[in-house]
């Protein structure tokens, strides 16, 4: 048995608009988040080229409005995330709670407030905080006022939010990230860019000059944390997919070389090496980048080369196949992106391929590539759960999957990788993002509210939290 680091940072993962709720109190503004309709056709709505960020007010009522009420129920939360025996609990701060409209000078000292106390609550079970600082949640003002992330103003207004919380809790909290799943945009720019086809993202000219902007802003926030501590640890985080080529036809294999590159590759290339990839230039003539028209200035490109992350974090749920040799292939659904279906892998309920075995090689990979710290931030299963005639939920489906992917940490760790933690998501039920529905759980703790916005919000454990429990009392040794 493989054995994990004595300080390994086991814990779980949330986001902050799809747990909190709360979203028009203590003086938060709208956030993007706030603005996206709920149900299995958000991402295509998101995409549709008439969205434009308007508000529909009925969809106050949906769960993804509401949260699961942590905002009032975070000592609740966090107790039982103690009594799991969590070393860390990755979580993030809502940029509106902090300035409303996103363009003001003065934080909003109520948002400021809660984080203290969140933190604080963590620390007292001796939880080790890891904040994202912005994660999928910008203010909406930005996105209708200023166009999103294609617009540099976004880098003042981000490395103004960045300054503050990290100012204000610095001596608490040693593990950031600045950015949540970066590279999403790739395929999906309406979460991280604040941009959908009415204001620029079906030009993929904007989504680059986008990027950039973002990663100008996170060295930004790099230099703020490392001259408040040196010791603050700042990574980026991007969404990993290990990739295949279907088979051994050389075009394949091409294809799948150049799918990582743009994808797996592009956003942490710049954030981890600080440059831009050899590949660049290639990637632009492939997406039709108008680089005349990319606002890039020698001053950006040596703030980014000397503030580059710590580490790296970042999500893995499910490999992918590329296949560009067949006319018509069998597609597979999964986290904001598609691919061909694997006839080696089983498929999740919402049709996400499993492939423990890939994030050991995704381990390899980022490891071998970058020779940084690896922090796996997001891992699970999201799946229907119901009780059983004693009232339990017996999730022994989340308990295999999370089993078989520890397992694959392990062998990595022996590969030599230097794996730092693990925070599986949504540790507690909370709403999708990709959906803004309750009924694809994740959670080891059972939040009682459905798709509808029903339910009393209770909480419950699954017998996937005693297994956790477990996992992590032994340090990863015990995981039958």
């Amino acid at each position: 048995m493989t054995k994990f680091p004595e300080n390994f940072l086991w814990g779980g993962a949330t986001a902050a608009n799809q747990l909190e709720g709360a979203f028009d109190r203590d003086g938060k503004g709208l956030s993007v988040a706030d603005a996206m309709p709920g149900g299995k056709q958000r991402l295509a709505i998101l995409g549709s080229d008439t969205f434009d960020w308007t508000i529909d007010e009925a969809a106050y009522t949906y769960p993804n409005h509401r949260g699961i009420d942590h905002y009032d129920r975070f000592k609740e939360d966090i107790a039982l995330f103690a009594e799991m025996g969590f070393k860390s609990y990755r979580f993030s701060i809502a940029w509106t709670r902090i300035f409303p409209q996103g363009d003001e000078t003065t934080p909003n000292e109520a948002g400021l407030a809660f984080y203290d106390a969140l933190i604080d609550e963590c620390l007292k079970y001796d939880i080790e905080p890891v904040i994202t600082i912005s994660h999928y949640e910008m203010p909406l003002h930005l996105a209708k006022a200023y166009g999103g992330w294609k617009n540099r103003a976004l880098i003042a207004f981000y490395e103004r939010f960045a300054k503050v919380v990290l100012e204000r809790f610095h001596s608490k909290v040693k593990y950031w990230m600045t950015f949540n799943e970066i590279n999403s945009a790739f395929h999906f720019s309406a979460l991280s860019q604040g941009m959908v086809n009415s204001t620029g993202a079906d030009n993929f000219t904007n989504v680059v000059q986008a990027w950039h902007n973002q990663f100008v802003a996170s060295s930004k926030a790099v230099k703020i944390g490392h001259e408040l501590n040196p010791d603050i640890q700042i990574g980026c985080m991007i969404i990993y997919a290990t990739t295949y080529s279907i088979d051994a036809n050389p075009i394949n294999q091409t294809a799948t070389l150049i799918h990582n590159q743009a994808f797996n590759y592009y956003c942490a290339d710049v954030q981890v090496r600080g440059k831009y990839p050899a590949f660049t230039d290639r990637l632009y003539k492939e997406y039709g980048v108008d680089r005349k028209n990319l606002d890039i200035t020698e001053e950006d490109l040596a703030l980014i080369a000397q503030y580059t992350v710590d580490y790296v974090g970042f999500s893995y749920y499910m490999s992918s196949a590329v296949d560009v040799t067949t006319e018509e292939v069998d597609e597979v659904q999964g986290n904001l992106l598609g691919g061909v279906r694997n006839p080696f892998l089983e498929a999740s309920e919402w049709g996400w391929q499993i492939d423990p075995e890939g994030l050991r090689i995704a381990l390899n990979e980022l490891y071998d590539r970058y020779q940084k710290p690896l922090f796996i931030v997001e891992n699970g299963l999201g799946a229907i759960d119901t009780f059983n005639e004693d009232g339990v939920i017996e999730d022994d489906y989340r308990i295999d999957y999370l089993r078989r992917h520890i397992e694959a940490m392990g062998e990595a760790i022996e590969d030599g990788v230097d794996l730092i933690g693990y925070t599986p998501w949504g540790c507690i039920d909370l709403v999708s993002a990709s959906t803004g529905e309750m009924s694809k759980r994740y959670g080891f703790i059972y939040v009682d509210f459905d798709d509808e916005g029903n339910g009393t919000m209770d909480r419950s454990k699954k017998k996937s939290f005693d297994w956790y429990k477990e996992v992590i009392a032994t340090n990863g040794e015990k995981l039958d």
